[in-house]
């Protein structure tokens, strides 16, 4: 044989070999971080009284990677964004509660960016509220067109009675601007087949001398896979 020839078994087990190359080297970029970069929103709304709102949110973003499932029944995202809420009159009460949407085989792209109206009108799913919070906890078990909302902030504090509670948001009393953010906000997601959606969702409830409302600020949805 000569030196520049391959015998048959010696080709069979070369292409093998490469083929095994190959697939070792190809397969990490199918379960590659996803990093989804939204963009700024700003709503203007005017309560009865004649108080201006204005919400906007900035530097959203969400990276969806590879759940430790390890299957297409799991994913898992990590998601950021800043809020800025300002009222034109001081407050006798204002909540700030930042949260998200996410559905199973469910357009989340229905209804307003804000709305007082609190719905977000779905033709093809209904919406359930989890007691869930901020950061390694937030996992969803969701089925084919359900939808979960959830608070993305948990701060702890004792309520009246001096028993633990936990505040889901930020809440002041006279102010006229609140400011909010995340960093790295789980969203754990099991139990869906298809494609799954999440969007973000911001409730503001104010209160001036006058009057008393309550307003929802959604984002753009995007996809978890």
């Amino acid at each position: 044989m000569g030196a520049g020839s391959v015998t048959g078994s010696a080709f069979s087990s070369l292409v093998a070999a490469v083929l095994v190359v190959v697939s070792t080297v190809l397969a990490p970029t199918a379960s590659a971080d996803v990093n989804v970069v939204l963009p700024p929103q700003k709503q203007t709304m005017k309560m009865g009284d004649g108080t201006v709102v204005t919400i906007s949110r900035t530097g959203e973003r969400a990276t969806i990677n590879p759940s430790m499932g390890g299957t297409p029944l799991h994913r898992n995202a990590w998601v950021s964004a800043k809020y800025r809420v300002d009222i034109s009159k001081p407050t006798r009460y204002l909540l700030v509660r930042p949260g998200y949407l996410v559905g199973c085989q469910v357009n989340l792209g229905g209804g307003r960016v804000g709305g007082r109206d609190g719905s977000l009108r779905l033709s093809d799913g209904t919406i359930d509220d989890y007691d869930l919070y901020g950061g390694a906890r937030n996992t969803l078990s969701l089925g084919p067109g359900e939808v979960a909302r959830f608070f993305v902030y948990d701060e702890e504090m004792p309520d009246l009675f001096g028993a633990d509670s936990h505040q889901r948001g930020l809440i002041s009393a006279g102010e006229k601007s609140v400011r909010a953010s995340y960093v790295n906000s789980q969203i754990g997601l099991r139990g869906c087949a298809g494609y799954a959606q999440a969007r973000s969702w911001l409730l503001v409830i104010v209160e001036t001398e006058f009057a008393q409302e309550s307003f929802n600020f959604y984002g753009r949805p995007f996809s978890l896979g």
